[in-house]
């Protein structure tokens, strides 16, 4: 941006996934002056990336001759795998144990199929029970696998301990100087200020925080994940939507055995990751096309995120069918843990980051869409990059502010995802949560 310096004063509204690692970015990119903004105590309840692992998986390496969606995305893959294989601050949080993709009924499977054909890794085909029981120690998963059909990725996979990777960006962040308000109103906020001049030209120089602060600075950036559409009008760019997760108690003899196990993805019914050092917890997944909270905000029909450690009493069904299909002796073992976590999607899933074609200063950098997690550091990457103007051609192409794709949207639109009832659900309508009960005792 036009007359940004080292000492230029930028303000990152979100303290989450994506703000941490622009912080990040930022600091080690030797800018002196940073502030971020946040509603919550770090880290957020609400934030997808406060969690005990993600999906990590290797991409195909980026070819001038990709599709400009395919180089999007092995761009971007490329670039994180990168620092989580090499960066000193990341890459003791990827654990390399391996993927299996899988799904059970027919248009799911169609998924896999396209993703075995488009991936260049060795893939070993898992058609029966036997066949996925035999990725993981005896003892693991002794279900049946009823219509269960998919590939095993051995190498170049894997899991993230994302609360751990989290607290690291924003330890290191600070560390080189950037400054978080979280939580409380003061971390809070409530609006952007936005300045417009005669020629009607508008110019962002901050944002207003609940306790009633103004905090301005030459240059913002909003990455406040779902939330950002409370504080822009995104012109129907952007859908907050849910996912459902719960953990699992096991004991620590369970857990050893359960350890360096391949990630467990059904396309069609969930998914777990093995249970995490410290509390020796399963974490589960149920896969179904998203939750929103439908309401209506003067006089339209929005999604609007909020935070509950609960889940709809569906979603336990169908994690324990999940667990039933492939673990049936933990099926019946009551959760200690369960919340909603929340996205922002865009109409075709691929990353916002760009800056605001028409209020100047102003970068957003959102959409996750649910790939936000695993592609965070190249997204601090590409967020500074934006900032700066030095942004790659083929990525800025396909990541622009582009309301047009968001004429007429389909708030319902299920954008090639699979499970449950294979519709969005609404929050709003959810009468029976889980009641969640502590986890008895065990060695």
């Amino acid at each position: 941006m036009d007359g940004l310096t080292h000492d230029s004063s930028i303000l990152i509204i979100g303290g989450g996934t994506w703000g941490c690692s622009i912080a990040l970015q930022l600091a080690r990119r030797g800018y002196r002056n940073i502030n971020v903004l946040d509603a919550s105590e770090f880290p957020s309840p609400i934030a997808a990336g406060n969690d005990i692992n993600k999906i990590a998986e290797e991409a195909n390496p980026p070819s001038e001759d990709d599709s400009d969606e395919n180089y999007m995305w092995n761009r971007i893959h490329q670039m994180s795998m990168h620092a989580w294989l090499n960066d000193d601050l990341l890459k003791p949080f990827y654990h390399s144990t391996g993927f299996i993709m899988a799904a059970c009924g027919d248009d799911a499977y169609k998924h896999v199929l396209e993703y075995a054909a488009e991936e260049k890794a060795e893939l070993v085909p898992l058609k029966t029970a036997d066949d996925f029981q035999k990725t993981m120690p005896k003892g693991v998963l002794t279900g049946s696998f009823p219509k269960w059909r998919g590939y095993w990725k051995k190498k170049g996979a894997g899991w993230l301990f994302a609360r751990g990777a989290l607290e690291a960006m924003h330890t290191e962040s600070i560390r080189l100087g950037a400054k978080y308000v979280t939580g409380g109103l003061q971390g809070k906020v409530d609006s952007l200020i936005i300045s417009s001049s005669a020629e009607d030209a508008r110019t962002i120089i901050g944002a207003k925080t609940a306790d009633g602060a103004d905090h301005k600075a030459d240059y913002t950036v909003l990455a406040a994940g779902a939330n950002s559409d409370v504080l822009l009008d995104f012109k129907k760019q952007l859908r907050p939507t849910a996912w459902t997760l719960a953990h699992l108690p096991m004991s620590i003899k369970e857990a050893r055995i359960w350890g360096d196990l391949p990630v467990l993805y059904g396309v069609d019914r969930g998914f777990f990751i093995e249970p995490d050092e410290e509390k020796h917890e399963l974490k589960i997944c149920d896969e179904h096309p998203g939750y929103c909270n439908f309401v209506e905000v003067d006089q339209e029909v929005r999604s609007v995120p909020f935070a509950r450690q609960q889940i709809p009493v569906d979603a336990e069904h169908r994690m324990r069918v999940l667990l039933a299909e492939t673990v049936p002796h933990l099926a019946d073992r009551p959760f200690n843990f369960a919340r909603i976590c929340w996205d922002a999607d865009t109409v075709d899933r691929f990353f916002l980051i760009d800056r605001h074609p028409e209020i100047s200063n102003l970068l957003v950098a959102v959409g996750g869409s649910g790939h936000g997690f695993m592609t965070n550091p190249a997204v601090g990457v590409i967020a500074v990059d934006a900032l700066e103007g030095v942004m790659e051609l083929r990525l800025q192409k396909m990541m622009k502010w582009r309301p047009e794709n968001a004429v007429g949207r389909d708030w319902c639109a299920t954008q090639n995802r699979f499970g449950a009832d294979g519709k969005i659900m609404d929050l709003s309508l959810v009468k029976d949560w889980t009641k969640i009960e502590k986890p008895n005792e065990r060695s």
